[in-house]
C-alpha cells in the first residue's frame, strides 16, 4: 500500500508542476479534500496545479480531484517577531538598564541575548530592512518615507523584486499578521484612494491592526484594521493602543489556533512605544515614579547602567564608558525646576517602556497558554534605532514643536507638568536622557556612524533548538539578518520569483549558527556592513569601523546649509573587537587602514543604492513627491469626508488661501465641524460653535492652533436657519517658514472678524491627525474656549466647500531668501 501511495504522490505532484516529488512533504491521498503539501517555494505564488482526476461523460464514471492545501514544512515553528521603537541599547533591564522589562528578560533567560546587533539608526529604514532581509537603500528606504526623494535608494517603495518575509511565509502556508506601527507605506499612498500594494495587506500580511506613519497618539491614534480607519477610543477615555493592540493580537492568535491548530502563524508585533508621544497609563506612571529610578539625573543613571552592563556580561571588563559630550549639560549644572521637569519626563518614558514590555509579555503568555510556546520562535528587538534626542535640549510637551523648530522653555513646560503623558500632551524627553539611554555608546537616533544610533539589544528563543539558554552572543549582526534566520528556521527558501518577478538575493545572513553552544565564540558570518543616514556614514568590516563625525546635532532642527556631503566630514576609526564602545579613535594613527575602510564604504554604497549622498533635511522634507494634490490649487468637497492624510489634502502652510463654505442650517440652528486639519497639538478648524446650555450655539468660528502654544480665533454671528456662505481668507506676509499674516472671516458677504497672526506653523501639522470635512476625528483643535468633543459632526448640510490656494512662485521664494 505504501508503494502505491508513494507512486500516487510522485505522479500527482509532478502533474502539479510543483517541483520534484522528493522535495515535497504530502499528507493524505493526493487529490482528496484533506490532502496537504509543501511547495519548493521557488515561484510565488505557486502555479495553479493541473487537474489530477478523471473526467468522463457521467460523474459516476469520473474521479474527482482536489488541489492539496499548501502547508509549511513539517516542524516549521510559529514566529513572533517583536520590535519596539526609539529604544536605546541601555534602556531595558535586559541590557543593564534601570527600567524593568521582565518580558524581554524572560526571552533572554529562555534563549540568547545578542549584544552586537544593529539597526539603520532611523525608523522606517530599519523596518524596511527587517521585513525584507535587504539593506534599507536596496529597498528604497535610505531615509524615512516623509522625506523620500526620486532616487532608487530613497523613494520609499519596496519593489516586487525585493519581496517581504510576509509574502514568502504567506505563500508557503503561514497565517501572517502585522500589529502596530506601519512606517513603510509611502506617505503619498496612505489615503483612501490607495494604491494599497504598499500597505501591509499588499506586502504579504493577511491582517493588519495598527497605525500608518512615524508616530501616533496612543490615546487617539490614526488606527486602521486592514485599510479601514477605526475609532474605538471615541467615548472611552481610558482606552490605550498599547493594551488594545495586545488584546487584538491575543484574540487573533487564539482564533487562528482554535480554527486551524496545525497552521503556524507569523505575527509581526511592532508597537509605537517608545517613540514619542510617551503615553503610558497613569498606573504605570505612578509605579515607575515611585521607584525613583531617575532622581539622580542622567549622568548618574548612565554610570549605573554601565556598571550593570559589566556585571551582566553585556560589556566586557575592558570596555570604557564613552565621555559625556560638551554640547549637553551635566546634571549638577541644572537648577531645581529643570531637574524636577526632567525627572518627570524620564519617569513617563520609563513608564512607557515598562508598560509596553508588560503588554508584550501578555502576548507571549497567551502563546504559552495556547500550548504553543515550545513551537514558537520569538525574536524581540529592543528598538528600531537608538534613543531619540528629538525632544531638543529641554524636552517638549508636544513633539511637533521640535519638528517645526520651536523650543519650549522649561518654565512654560510646567503648564503641562501635572498631566505629562496624558492625552493632553504629545511628550518627548530631553535629549540628554537619550544619550544616557544609549549607554555605553556615543550619539543617538539618526546617527548611523556610531553605535549609540544603531546598537539594539535583541533576544531570541525557541525551546529545544537553542542549546545554550540564558547565554550571550557578541557576534556582529544587523536587522537584515532576521529574515534569513526565519527562513532557515522554517525550512522555507527565498523564492526565485514573486508574481513573475525575479527576486534580488537577500543581503543578510542567518544567525542560527550561533544557537549552538559550540559556536558561542564563533566568528560572525556577517563580515561587512555599511551604514548611512542623512549623509552621515560608517562601514563595519571584520571588527573594524570607520565612521564620519556627525556634522549636525540631531537635537537641533536647523535650516542652515549643511556642509559638503563628501568633503565636509571628518572620519574616525575604531577597532571594535578590542574597543566595543568606540572610545579610542585610531584615525590619526592608522591613516592607511582608514583609507582602506573609506574605499570599502564607497564600494558598498555603489552596490546598494546609497548614492547619491544627500545630507539635507528641511529641503528634503519640502521636496515635491508623487501625490494626489500636485499642481492643484482648487479643492471642492461636500457632505462628509474623514481621515484624509496630509499628502492628499489641501495644504495651507506657507501660503495665502481662501476657504469658502456654502452651508444650509436647519430650523433650530446647527453646530459642528465644517472642515479641519490637525488637532490638539496644532492645526485649524472652521466650525459652528457648540455653545453652553444653548447659549452661543451656532456661531461661525475659525480657529488656528499654533502647536498648542497659542490659539487665534475669528468669531462670527450665530447662523439662522437657511443658506449661508462662510468665507475665511488668509493673506500670508510673504515666503518663508512660519510667516504670519492677516485673516478675515466673512459671513454672507459681510466681514465679521479680522485678526493678525505673527507666526503660523512652519513645517508640518501633526502627522497622526487628518483632514476632515463635516466632522473631526481624533482630537479637537480647541482647548478651553469653544471646546468640543470629537467627532463633533456638523448638524447642518455642507452644500459645497472650496479651498483656493495661492502658493508663492519660485521667483518670489528665491527673492525672499537671505
Amino acid at each position: 500500500m505504501d508503494v502505491i501511495r508513494s507512486a500516487l504522490v510522485g505522479s500527482c505532484l509532478l502533474a502539479l508542476g510543483w517541483g520534484s516529488a522528493s522535495a515535497q512533504q504530502v499528507t493524505d491521498v493526493p487529490g482528496s479534500p484533506s490532502a496537504t503539501t509543501t511547495i519548493d517555494g521557488k515561484q510565488l505564488p505557486p502555479p495553479d496545479p493541473k487537474f489530477g482526476g478523471i473526467i468522463k461523460e457521467k460523474a459516476s464514471d469520473s474521479t474527482p480531484w482536489w488541489a492539496p492545501r499548501v502547508v509549511p514544512p513539517k516542524g516549521a515553528p510559529n514566529v513572533l517577531l517583536i520590535m519596539t521603537d526609539d529604544q536605546g541599547f541601555g534602556a531595558p533591564s535586559t541590557f543593564g538598564g534601570v527600567i524593568p522589562t521582565p518580558a524581554m528578560d524572560r526571552i533572554a533567560k529562555a534563549g540568547l541575548r545578542y549584544t552586537n546587533f544593529h539597526s539603520t539608526s532611523l525608523c522606517s529604514p530599519t523596518r524596511a530592512a527587517l521585513i525584507t532581509g535587504r539593506n534599507h537603500h536596496s529597498v528604497g528606504f535610505g531615509v524615512v518615507g516623509e522625506v523620500a526623494t526620486g532616487f532608487p535608494g530613497y523613494d520609499s517603495i519596496i519593489r516586487i523584486e525585493k519581496g517581504t518575509i510576509g509574502t514568502t511565509l504567506k505563500a508557503n502556508g503561514y497565517a501572517t499578521s502585522w500589529f502596530g506601527k506601519d512606517h513603510n507605506t509611502p506617505s503619498y499612498q496612505s489615503s483612501q484612494a490607495g494604491p494599497f500594494n504598499q500597505w501591509p495587506s499588499g506586502m504579504g500580511f493577511d491582517y493588519f491592526y495598527g497605525f500608518v506613519g512615524g508616530d501616533a497618539s496612543q490615546w487617539q491614534p490614526n488606527l486602521f484594521r486592514n485599510t479601514t480607519a477605526i475609532y474605538p477610543f471615541e467615548g472611552n477615555p481610558k482606552w490605550n493602543l498599547e493594551t488594545a493592540m495586545a488584546d487584538d493580537a491575543i484574540q487573533h492568535i487564539k482564533q487562528l489556533k482554535e480554527i486551524a491548530p496545525d497552521q503556524p502563524f507569523f505575527v509581526y508585533y511592532v508597537p509605537g512605544a517608545t517613540h514619542a508621544p510617551h503615553h503610558p497609563t497613569p498606573e504605570w506612571i505612578k509605579k515607575i515614579g515611585d521607584m525613583h529610578l531617575f532622581d539622580g539625573g542622567w549622568n548618574k543613571v548612565r554610570e549605573t547602567i554601565f556598571a550593570n552592563q559589566k556585571r551582566l556580561g553585556i560589556m566586557p571588563e575592558n570596555a570604557k564608558l564613552t565621555p559625556w559630550p560638551k554640547e549637553l549639560p551635566q546634571w549638577d549644572s541644572l537648577g531645581f525646576e529643570e531637574k524636577k521637569l526632567f525627572i518627570k519626563q524620564a519617569d513617563v518614558y520609563g513608564a512607557y517602556l515598562a508598560y509596553a514590555d508588560n503588554e508584550i509579555g501578555r502576548v507571549i503568555q497567551a502563546v504559552e497558554d495556547l500550548g504553543e510556546l515550545d513551537n514558537t520562535l520569538i525574536i524581540y528587538i529592543g528598538g528600531d534605532n537608538g534613543a531619540s534626542a528629538e525632544g531638543m535640549l529641554n524636552g517638549t510637551p508636544n513633539e511637533f514643536t521640535t519638528f517645526n523648530g520651536v523650543e519650549v522653555p522649561v518654565k512654560d513646560q510646567f503648564l503641562w507638568y501635572p498631566f505629562w503623558g496624558s492625552d493632553r500632551t504629545f511628550p518627548h524627553y530631553a535629549a540628554e536622557w537619550a544619550w544616557a539611554m544609549d549607554t555605553p555608546f556615543k550619539w543617538v537616533k539618526q546617527v548611523p556612524s556610531h553605535f549609540g544610533g544603531t546598537a539594539q539589544g535583541m533576544v531570541m528563543s525557541w525551546p529545544g533548538h537553542i542549546n545554550d539558554v540564558g547565554s550571550i552572543r557578541s557576534q556582529f549582526h544587523h536587522v537584515i539578518d532576521i529574515v534569513p534566520t526565519i527562513l532557515e528556521a522554517t525550512g522555507i527558501p527565498q523564492p526565485d520569483t514573486v508574481n513573475g518577478i525575479k527576486q534580488i538575493p537577500i543581503e543578510g545572513v542567518s544567525m542560527m549558527y550561533a544557537w549552538d553552544k559550540a559556536n558561542a565564540n564563533a566568528t560572525s558570518k556577517h563580515t561587512t556592513q555599511y551604514f548611512e543616514m542623512l549623509g552621515n556614514r560608517a562601514i563595519y568590516s571584520n571588527g573594524w569601523v570607520a565612521a564620519t563625525t556627525p556634522a549636525t546635532l540631531p537635537w537641533e532642527l536647523s535650516s542652515a546649509t549643511p556642509p559638503d556631503v563628501i568633503s565636509g566630514y571628518n572620519w574616525e576609526l575604531y577597532n571594535v573587537q578590542e574597543d566595543p564602545t568606540q572610545f579610542n579613535d585610531l584615525a590619526a594613527k592608522m591613516p592607511d587602514k582608514l583609507k582602506q575602510m573609506q574605499d570599502l564604504f564607497y564600494s558598498e554604497a555603489k552596490k546598494y543604492n546609497v548614492l547619491p549622498l544627500d545630507n539635507s533635511t528641511l529641503a528634503r522634507w519640502n521636496a515635491p513627491r508623487p501625490n494626489l494634490t500636485a499642481g492643484r490649487t482648487v479643492f471642492t468637497y461636500s457632505g462628509e469626508l474623514s481621515g484624509v492624510p496630509a499628502s492628499a489634502a489641501p495644504s495651507i502652510l506657507g501660503k495665502s488661501y481662501t476657504i469658502t463654505a456654502e452651508v444650509t442650517i436647519p430650523e433650530g440652528g446647527a453646530e459642528g465641524m465644517i472642515v479641519t486639519e490637525g488637532g490638539r497639538f496644532g492645526g485649524y478648524g472652521l466650525f459652528l460653535s457648540k455653545g453652553e446650555a444653548g447659549i452661543g450655539r451656532g456661531k461661525a468660528v475659525f480657529l488656528y492652533n499654533l502647536l498648542d502654544l497659542k490659539r487665534t480665533m475669528w468669531e462670527g454671528p450665530e447662523l439662522s436657519a437657511g443658506k449661508h456662505i462662510i468665507v475665511f481668507d488668509f493673506r500670508c506676509d510673504g515666503p518663508g517658514l512660519g510667516k504670519g499674516g492677516t485673516g478675515v472671516l466673512s459671513v454672507d458677504g459681510k466681514e465679521v472678524a479680522r485678526e493678525t497672526m505673527k507666526n503660523t506653523i512652519p513645517v508640518t501639522f501633526p502627522e497622526d491627525e487628518t483632514f476632515d470635512v463635516g466632522l473631526d476625528t481624533r482630537s479637537g483643535v480647541a482647548m478651553i474656549e469653544y471646546r468640543y468633543e470629537p467627532p463633533f459632526k456638523f448638524t447642518g448640510k455642507i452644500d459645497k466647500l472650496t479651498f483656493k490656494l495661492e502658493p508663492f512662485t519660485p521667483e518670489q521664494e528665491a527673492k525672499a531668501k537671505p
